[in-house]
């Protein structure tokens, strides 16, 4: 663990120092490529290169993975003029993407590379170069170094550290890469509709009651009518409304105690009994921020209203439980 993390700290200096301005060159042109990221590796850059692929895609750049061996076979077909290739390979050497290189150049892909090359090391050979190039690495439009020490792997031969790195960069391509499109929470909620993570996501006005389920009464509405109004809609609670503005609700809880304190609480109207100024929140919050109020406040319901106070819905905590963040 401690020679990945010191793989990682190296490859963070890296990126902020010597590789800053080839990591700034590479989201840029991952940011103008009028086409599909193509990434491409083979074994466990492959795997690596994978999960590039769909870190890309989850963020808002269009990517696919393509299996170098395969790709010699037909499936180059896939890459196309306006792609952009990511290739990744430890050694810069691996026979299966060597092979895509002479049709990369002729669809015109700008390609660029992720390598173990030491292309900024500090001990320069004779010829006065910091070091020999891969293959991979001198044919790329855009290199990057990705080299470590050692590997975690006892007998040195087992990717490793050298995966850790590959990962860790191709995370932070994407990273920067989505800040630089400005993208927010609710696009990466629309590409991830489906599971937990998207039902996080979701927002309010997908999930509150809305229309008649929605329990109403106004001010002079008699207690008798309150009760019916909210055993009828079955959310524990009843918003008070005037011209279907807010003005405050009664919940089961209140009627608890008032029914402990007074002997007339039918002879009331809603008015005498209404909690004014209660918490509320807007239809395009997310869900989870109504789950946190609720949780916060110990309640079970709010009202969903706009900024001037117009009733919209009414979210309850059983909603919530449905999308499994609870």
């Amino acid at each position: 663990m401690r020679i990945e993390a010191e793989a990682l700290r190296e490859l963070a200096d890296r990126i902020d120092g010597q590789m800053a301005k080839d990591f700034e060159r590479a989201v840029e042109c991952l940011h103008s490529c009028g086409g599909r990221v193509v990434v491409t590796g083979m074994g466990k850059s492959g795997i690596i290169a994978r999960k590039i692929a769909a870190t890309l895609s989850s963020t808002g750049t269009p990517a696919l993975y393509l299996h170098p061996a395969e790709a010699v076979h037909g499936d180059l077909g896939m890459v196309v003029r306006g792609d952009v290739v990511l290739a990744l390979s430890s050694s810069g050497e691996t026979e299966e993407i060597l092979q895509l290189l002479v049709t990369i150049r002729r669809i015109g892909s700008k390609l660029i590379t992720i390598t173990g090359d030491k292309l900024y090391s500090s001990n320069p050979d004779n010829s006065g170069n910091s070091c020999k190039r891969s293959t991979l690495a001198q044919a790329a439009d855009i290199a990057l170094d990705c080299s470590i020490d050692q590997e975690a792997c006892s007998l040195g031969l087992a990717p490793t550290a050298s995966t850790t790195a590959m990962l860790a960069l191709g995370d932070a391509l994407a990273v920067a890469l989505s800040e630089k499109r400005g993208f927010k929470e609710e696009d990466f909620a629309h590409l991830h509709p489906g599971g937990k993570l998207g039902k996080k996501l979701a927002r309010v006005s997908q999930l509150m009651h809305s229309g008649d389920s929605v329990p109403r009464v106004g001010r002079a509405t008699k207690m008798t009518d309150v009760f019916y109004e909210m055993s009828s809609k079955g959310l524990g609670i009843t918003t008070v409304v005037e011209d279907n503005k807010l003005l405050g609700v009664i919940s089961d809880g209140d009627l608890r105690r008032l029914l402990e304190k007074r002997k007339d609480v039918f002879n009331m109207t809603a008015g005498d009994c209404v909690t004014a100024n209660p918490k509320t929140i807007r239809p395009e919050e997310f869900a989870m921020t109504a789950l946190n109020i609720m949780e916060q406040k110990k309640i079970t319901s709010l009202v969903v209203t706009q900024a001037d106070g117009t009733v919209e819905g009414i979210i309850h905590l059983h909603d919530l439980w449905g999308t499994q963040m609870v």
